[in-house]
């Protein structure tokens, strides 16, 4: 009998997320993985599955695609007068930085206290069946901080704790967040006295790609790991007792942008505990002409927007949400002048298109309703499609004046030859990060002050605030593997920044006794009451959200005067 850990890593087996009260319908006792208090995991046979035809399974059941939101400081955000004023001097002591990513490099001199023990507390690496599991997991292996401490008094470190980090991205996050300094390379993480917990996912399923139309060598992850790995950091803090925020640098453009997702569902709970915050990242899509917004007031109640599909995009997909109460039917023109017919919303159909000029199939899923939203959804998928201008065509059942918004995937997903000609770049803000609670961050130049070009920009597909702050994005220097220094750029780099800084309040709140039962919700809106605005300025908007994040603001306004 085939073991549900085995499952969670065989690609044999599909993982699909569903609610909890749906389990006992489907349990045999080894093909569920419970994931936290509202979802599990089925596993089911990769058989039973028709990984082109969604339409007998429901689309929020396939776990999300993520991406990283970096590529490979101080003064602006208020932390060297917190850190020099006597009555403050917070470095983040007493505090948890978890970091969910690409690992970790834990032999490096950035995370280790000046005896050259560990700053670590555990890592858990998924990509690792050699080790034991942490308790309640299935899959990868624990290192705790002592078996890491014998490993780096050994002459061998990886031959006792394997785990290393091959891109480096996660040892960059967590050095801006946490890192030791280090005055020759002119580095110093901002909560340098807290201590870590890192979660290396593993690499997204293939046939999770499959169903996601995500070429084969992408670097991405799935969801329903960002969940269990959330689940694991949380459950070592309550363990020890400790306050914790979580940084999240990796972001999705699946979903319906209203943060209403598996992950972006539990991080907006977990955020409303006691002593738990979520810093999370924006993206960098609002300057890759990915999003769409059309707005049809007038009859005929059509729409018609047009795609330049790149030659090196030979696998995509594409979403398109329609506002309540529309109901949208779809048709597709190729470059070539061939068209599909008329696609009107369905249940649980897929439809297949062929075209007689080029080689190229489109997947075509009309769902009246998709289930975790209740809204309707047009998912397009394209197998090796003729490069060129796509148009669509888009049209209201109802004759009414509607709205829409059309996204393609983000990162490096797809080349930047693939874009909207129509774009625009308001509403991008990768999911999770439009979690109601949760804290979503954007990067600013802080050599200039202004905005980086490719950071996301909301507000939420709902019109929620988001993001919620501005924190320095621009080359941060950070640790990178092998004991090398380097430098982050992104919102990514933006979030690790204001992890620490989140870091740096708690040691301030519980630490040190002065409002022990504080909530991740309290710390974001101290966050956004200090934040630094200008004169000229209104506040929030959907590209600085409230502001530039700065601690010692937060304790201005917490004065009595």
């Amino acid at each position: 009998m085939v073991r549900a850990m085995e499952k969670i890593l065989d690609e044999n087996y599909y993982d699909l997320i569903i609610d909890n009260v749906m389990v006992p319908y489907y349990d045999i006792g080894n093909n569920i993985t419970y994931l936290n208090d509202r979802h599990s995991l089925l596993h089911v046979l990769a058989g039973q599955i028709d990984p082109c035809d969604l339409g007998a399974n429901a689309y929020h059941r396939f776990p999300s695609i993520y991406i990283l939101t970096s590529q490979i400081s101080l003064e602006k955000s208020g932390i060297i007068q917190v850190q020099s004023n006597p009555a403050l001097a917070l470095y983040g002591t007493g505090a948890i930085v978890g970091i969910i990513d690409t690992g970790i490099d834990y032999r490096h001199s950035a995370f280790k206290h000046n005896d050259g023990t560990t700053r670590i507390l555990s890592i858990w690496d998924q990509t690792i069946q050699s080790g034991t599991p942490p308790e309640d997991m299935l899959y990868g292996s624990e290192y705790p901080r002592e078996l890491i401490n014998i490993a780096l008094r050994s002459a061998d470190p990886l031959s006792i704790v394997p785990t290393v980090d091959e891109d480096g991205h996660g040892t960059a996050i967590a050095s801006i967040a946490a890192g030791k300094p280090d005055e020759s390379q002119g580095f110093s993480g901002v909560a340098p006295e807290a201590e870590l917990v890192v979660v290396k996912l593993k690499p997204a399923k293939y046939n999770l790609r499959q169903v996601s139309f995500v070429p084969d060598d992408i670097l991405c992850y799935q969801e329903s790991d960002m969940i269990l790995a959330a689940r694991y950091i949380l459950s070592v803090a309550q363990r020890l007792n400790r306050p914790v925020v979580m940084c999240i640098a990796l972001g999705s453009s699946d979903g319906s942008h209203d943060g209403q997702g598996a992950a972006s569902s539990y991080f907006d709970y977990i955020t409303r505990l006691s002593q738990v915050c979520i810093a999370i990242s924006a993206g960098n899509e609002g300057n890759s002409n990915r999003h769409y917004y059309g707005n049809t007031t007038q009859t005929p109640y059509q729409s018609e927007f047009e795609l330049r599909v790149g030659s090196q995009d030979r696998l995509f997909s594409m979403e398109i949400w329609p506002y309540a109460p529309s109901r949208l039917s779809i048709e597709i023109i190729s470059p070539s002048g061939e068209s599909t017919s008329l696609v009107y919303p369905r249940i649980n159909t897929c439809e297949r298109f062929n075209f007689v000029f080029n080689q190229g199939i489109i997947w075509v899923n009309n769902i009246s309703f998709e289930e975790e939203t209740g809204e309707q959804l047009i998912l397009l998928r394209f197998e090796n499609p003729i490069s060129g201008i796509w148009r669509f065509q888009v049209f209201n059942l109802e004759n009414e004046p509607f709205s829409f918004h059309s996204w393609l995937p983000a990162g490096n997903i797809i080349s930047s030859e693939t874009y909207f000609l129509q774009s625009n770049p308001d509403t991008t803000i990768l999911s999770p990060g439009n979690a109601i609670h949760a804290l979503t961050v954007t990067a600013y130049n802080q050599d200039n002050d202004s905005i980086l070009i490719d950071s996301s920009r909301g507000y939420s597909r709902i019109g929620l605030p988001k993001p919620n702050l501005a924190a320095p994005g621009f080359n941060l220097t950070c640790a990178l593997p092998d004991n090398r220094y380097g430098s982050l750029t992104g919102t990514g780099a933006a979030t690790a920044h204001t992890t620490g800084i989140i870091a740096l309040l708690f040691e301030w709140a519980v630490s040190r006794g002065n409002y022990t039962s504080i909530t991740g919700v309290d710390i974001n809106q101290l966050l956004i009451r200090g934040a630094s605005r200008s004169p000229t300025t209104s506040y929030p908007n959907n590209i600085w959200g409230y502001g530039q994040v700065n601690i010692n603001g937060v304790f201005e306004r917490l004065a009595i005067f």
